[in-house]
């Protein structure tokens, strides 16, 4: 056991021992510092007094001293002086042992000592700064010393340099040193008798903290000793615990590798399919890129497989309904995998295959056909019939490349191309579709800096009268010249806006624009009775779109009934809560607009339920006016249920007389088109339809 009592009984003497030796040291320093310190002062009161007193006497000694005296002239003057017998009167009865006097030079003029006239103490230190200025000193024990009244024996002796400067002349010159030699042996002695006392009674003072502390210490080593005993029958019963403990830990050992391997089954498997996931994907593709041997012509190929509209089903039927589908069309799909063939779900509605050991082409779009036709059949979830169709897109290694990445990539940009061409189908990736994907990359972030950028203008094109030719209103038409691209249209911009959700401030700075250019052309005189704006799916389905409108027309005090909202077919089929969407925007008081009509999925069941005002007959029936009869038919028709609906019919892409006269036969309201007028800035539609003042 470590002797605790032992090793800091050592150690605490030593530093006791050290810790009294330093204080005492400097508690002796301190005390001849203090002792020097007084005799320094009274040494210069009494150079002051031999100023004030004797100035006349030695002035002339230090007046008369050249360079070249002897010791012996200077012995002369001063003996001559008188000094020494004047010194000594002063100095009876004092502890003035000796007196020096230097000239300027450091020459010697006077001593008490005769034997030292004529010495040269120009490079003294104690001198030196004395002629600073300063008075110095130091205490020196002396076995034999000469002073006044004869030769003095073991003496503590403090001599001083003093500065000395005439008296009442009023100048600033030094006129000389004064060296005193004083007697502190008495001062001494009785420092030495007190720090005896002060030793004594510090050693005395950690004598007992060192006893207090032994004490201490040697108790509390009795008590970790029994501590000590009592942890070593803790130990032993410890190591029964342990033994015990040992046959529960294999037990629970088997129990943590199950629960290792169920962990590492997650983190490489989708929870809801128990499909292999993203991370087991890349793993096996990359393992498959590394054995893939292209000199036997063997292929891989990666199919990325994307639900069509599988939104829908979560957004009517709930999330519950939509992972119960996943799963049954997981099954569905591994149900056709081959041996070699992994099937994997990256998340959400999306899967990815990977088909290993192809010959070529046709085996990779066979497998492809095949899974697409798993969704002919509908899927039973719930007692729901669910139809369900999805869209492929296929990638080949080595033919598309050998890394993962970029093999996904392909498979990705292929299923986009697959969904653009009408869903349901499969595509193969080809090098145009990465050049689209960095146009499409770099047009969506010119896209986001047009506002601040000041790319972005509105353009008009006029609706007129049918019969009278006047001017019924305009439609605003979104404008972008890109100082990299140039002049984007409005088909190439915004479907990319909506996909990224960059419609909403696209769509706000519109309104705001058709608000503000509709209250600058009042203020010029141009009354414009109707402005109408498109308004995208996306922007209805934020819900915050009623309240943008009610600010922006507050803000350039305009009214309701001014502002148009052109809404596509789209609105019905794709908004869940269409109607009562439009409904707030009609107890705003803004008109509404059914824009190109007949494209889309037309039903009179909806449109008879819609609160719009204006029925807008597409360009691509008045095209065929006098060249399709079929369509000359369609835009009767319109023309006549927009009558029967009490709506206004607007016909759009009017280009020729033909066509006007034949509109006009119909009893169309409202023609827009190039016969009057192509899109335009603000001010050329101002210079156009501004009446002369």
């Amino acid at each position: 056991m470590f002797r605790l009592s032992r090793y800091f009984s050592l150690l605490s003497l030593a530093l006791i021992a050290g810790a009294s030796a330093l204080l005492l040291l400097y508690y002796r320093h301190n005390a001849m510092e203090q002792l020097l310190a007084l005799e320094q002062s009274r040494a210069a009161e009494f150079t002051q007094v031999f100023e004030n007193s004797l100035w006349t006497e030695f002035k002339p000694l230090v007046d008369a001293a050249r360079p070249g005296d002897t010791p012996e002239i200077l012995r002369q003057r001063a003996a001559a002086s008188g000094l020494h017998g004047a010194l000594a009167r002063m100095a009876r009865g004092t502890t003035v042992l000796k007196v020096k006097i230097y000239t300027p030079a450091g020459m010697t003029v006077f001593s008490t000592d005769p034997g030292q006239i004529g010495e040269d103490k120009s490079d003294n230190p104690g001198f030196m700064g004395a002629m600073a200025g300063r008075t110095t000193g130091a205490l020196t024990h002396r076995n034999q010393f000469d002073a006044f009244e004869g030769s003095l024996s073991e003496r503590d002796i403090i001599f001083a340099y003093v500065p000395i400067h005439a008296p009442s002349s009023g100048e600033t010159r030094i006129a000389g040193v004064f060296e005193i030699y004083q007697d502190v042996t008495s001062f001494v002695q009785q420092a030495e008798r007190q720090m005896a006392w002060v030793s004594a009674t510090v050693l005395a003072v950690l004598a007992a903290l060192y006893l207090a502390q032994f004490l201490v210490v040697h108790h509390a080593q009795t008590i970790l000793r029994s501590q000590a005993e009592a942890l070593h029958e803790a130990n032993e019963d410890l190591d029964r615990r342990v033994q015990e403990r040992t046959q529960a830990l294999v037990h629970e050992i088997s129990e943590r590798r199950l629960a290792q391997q169920q962990l590492n089954h997650l983190a490489h498997h989708d929870p809801l399919t128990g499909l292999p996931n993203r991370t087991l994907f890349r793993e096996r593709l990359t393992r498959q890129l590394l054995e893939l041997d292209t000199a036997d012509q063997t292929q891989l190929a990666v199919l990325f497989i994307d639900l069509d509209r599988f939104k829908d089903v979560n957004d009517t039927l709930g999330h519950p309904v939509g992972d119960a589908l996943l799963i049954n069309v997981t099954r569905r799909l591994q149900a056709s995998m081959g041996p070699g063939d992994l099937l994997a779900r990256l998340g959400g509605d999306e899967f990815i295959c990977l088909l290993g050991g192809l010959n070529g082409v046709p085996q990779a779009e066979a497998t492809a056909q095949r899974l697409l036709a798993l969704f002919q059949q509908p899927f039973t979830v719930d007692d729901n019939r669910l139809h369900l169709s999805a869209s492929i897109g296929i990638s080949l290694a080595p033919a598309d490349g050998m890394d993962v990445d970029v093999l996904v990539r392909q498979a990705d940009a292929a299923m986009y191309q697959a969904k653009a061409l009408g869903r349901n189908r499969h595509h193969f990736y080809t090098a145009e579709m990465t050049t689209q994907a960095r146009e499409r990359i770099q047009l969506e972030g010119r896209l986001r800096s047009a506002i601040g950028a000041g790319e972005l203008s509105l353009h008009f094109q006029a609706k007129v009268d049918i019969h009278s030719g006047q001017l019924t209103g305009a439609e605003a038409l979104l404008r972008w010249h890109c100082a990299e691209l140039g002049e984007v249209p409005p088909a190439r911009f915004i479907p990319v806006a909506e996909e990224t959700g960059y419609i909403e401030e696209l769509g706000a700075w519109a309104l705001n624009e058709t608000c503000r250019q509709l209250a600058a052309w009042d203020v010029a005189g141009l009354r414009v009775p109707v402005l109408s704006i498109n308004l995208s799916v996306k922007q209805l389905e934020r819900g915050n779109f009623p309240a943008l409108l009610q600010a922006c027309l507050l803000r350039w005090g305009v009214v309701a009934q001014r502002i148009e909202i052109e809404i596509t077919e789209s609105v019905v089929l794709v908004l869940q809560d269409a109607f009562s969407r439009l409904a707030e925007l009609q107890a705003i008081g803004v008109r509404l607009a059914l824009d190109d009509f007949g494209t889309g999925y037309s039903s009179l069941s909806y449109l008879n339920r819609l609160p719009v005002q204006v029925l807008k007959i597409d360009r691509s029936f008045i095209s065929g006016i006098g060249v399709k009869r079929s369509d000359e038919s369609i835009v009767q028709a319109m023309v006549d249920i927009a009558r029967s609906l009490d709506l206004v019919s607007v016909a759009e892409g009017v280009e020729t007389e033909a066509q006007l006269a034949f509109l006009r036969r119909l009893g169309c309201a409202e023609v827009q088109g190039y016969l009057f007028g192509k899109p335009m800035p603000p001010g050329d539609f101002q210079a156009r339809w501004q009446a002369p003042a």
